[in-house]
């Protein structure tokens, strides 16, 4: 189920077209991610960069297209806008840094596949862009090609947009879901999809989320890890248990209470451990775990034996990382050169970057 833009990849088109929303953040802290939020104004126009100041975070979605925050905290997209994906107000491709709005309070953003979301400092939730499966979280299945409002709640922490989903996370540590749910990976207890943002369970000890193509994980502030959605026929949830199709409700993954940060892909999945080992687990015929064959593994599994990883993203049949003394290291599928290492030959484990 995971695979179905597996095709596109095989066929030549860029693997990472369908790599799942991600960010690779060099940071050193491993303890969850405290909570961030984000501002912009929706319907503004567009302005093409021309400057400004360095650049502080940034986002690659799956629909083609990539959004940034420059030190002033401004927001800016570019690339493919079918959607309205970039949020600048029409569907026109831009292939430079557009600004989104003229808002200066942004502090995070995720793209997704064709959408994208985002939180401003008063904590409130947005969303714009593809809206098919109601991923937008505003209460309906309409595209918007300006930044929408996700309710009235000022509460929002954290953000991740996924393939056709989204997961969030409060500042009361309650974790919320919405949009397509076809495998339970909103992880509310059924395949009903929502269009806005519905309560996973009660528990208000969620410390971190995040949302792959069909399957989901979070972390709680046991440092223990959960994971929910398809795991068929792969073992992407990490329960030891690959022909199982699915959870509809979160399941904790082993008993380790040393988990600091995860990442779900397509098909795969990786998380750092608080001793900053690395573990993978899921599908593996590109090398994507990183563990020296292509063999899947239904369980975390360690990627070497290295004990200076930072933070970690999965995408579509590959994955990168980045280890505490800020080098960067890639593995996986590399048919367009996504590695970053000089030519488009799959490594099977992690290779280092420049």
């Amino acid at each position: 189920m995971g695979r179905l833009v597996e095709m596109l990849a095989r066929g030549g088109r860029a693997a990472a077209v369908a790599a799942l929303a991600m960010t690779v953040s060099l940071g050193l802290s491993l303890g969850p991610a405290s909570a961030v939020s984000a501002a912009m104004e929706s319907g503004a126009g567009a302005t093409v960069l021309t400057g400004g100041g360095p650049w502080i975070k940034v986002t690659a979605g799956v629909g083609f297209h990539t959004c940034g925050i420059q030190s002033d905290h401004t927001l800016w997209c570019w690339g493919y806008n079918l959607y309205g994906q970039l949020g600048v107000g029409d569907t026109v491709n831009r292939d430079v840094p557009t600004q989104v709005g003229t808002a200066t309070t942004w502090a995070s953003v995720t793209a997704g596949y064709y959408y994208t979301c985002g939180i401003r400092t008063d904590h409130t939730l947005w969303c714009w862009g593809n809206n098919l499966t109601g991923q937008l979280g505003v209460g309906d299945t309409v595209n918007r090609d300006v930044p929408s409002q996700v309710g009235t709640a000022t509460t929002w922490a954290s953000v991740t947009a996924g393939s056709s989903h989204s997961c969030g996370i409060r500042t009361d540590h309650t974790l919320w879901c919405w949009g397509n749910n076809l495998t339970g990976q909103l992880g509310v207890g059924d395949t009903v999809n929502r269009d806005v943002p519905t309560q996973v369970g009660t528990a208000t000890t969620w410390a971190s989320v995040t949302a792959g193509t069909f399957h989901s994980c979070g972390i709680r502030k046991s440092h223990r890890l959960w994971c929910w959605g398809n795991n068929f026929p792969w073992g992407q949830l990490g329960l030891g248990d690959p022909q199982s199709p699915r959870r509809l409700l979160p399941q904790q993954v082993g008993t380790a209470t040393t988990w600091a940060s995860v990442n779900a892909g397509d098909s795969h999945t990786c998380g750092i451990q608080s001793d900053y080992t690395l573990w993978c687990w899921g599908y593996n015929p590109d090398g994507e775990l990183g563990v020296g064959d292509t063999t899947p593994r239904d369980v975390p599994t360690q990627v070497g034996t290295a004990t200076t990883w930072a933070s970690v993203t999965a995408g579509y049949s590959y994955t990168c990382g980045i280890r505490t003394h800020h080098t960067l290291w890639c593995w996986g599928f590399n048919h367009e050169g996504q590695l970053g290492v000089g030519d488009t030959i799959r490594r099977y484990s992690p290779i280092r970057v420049g």
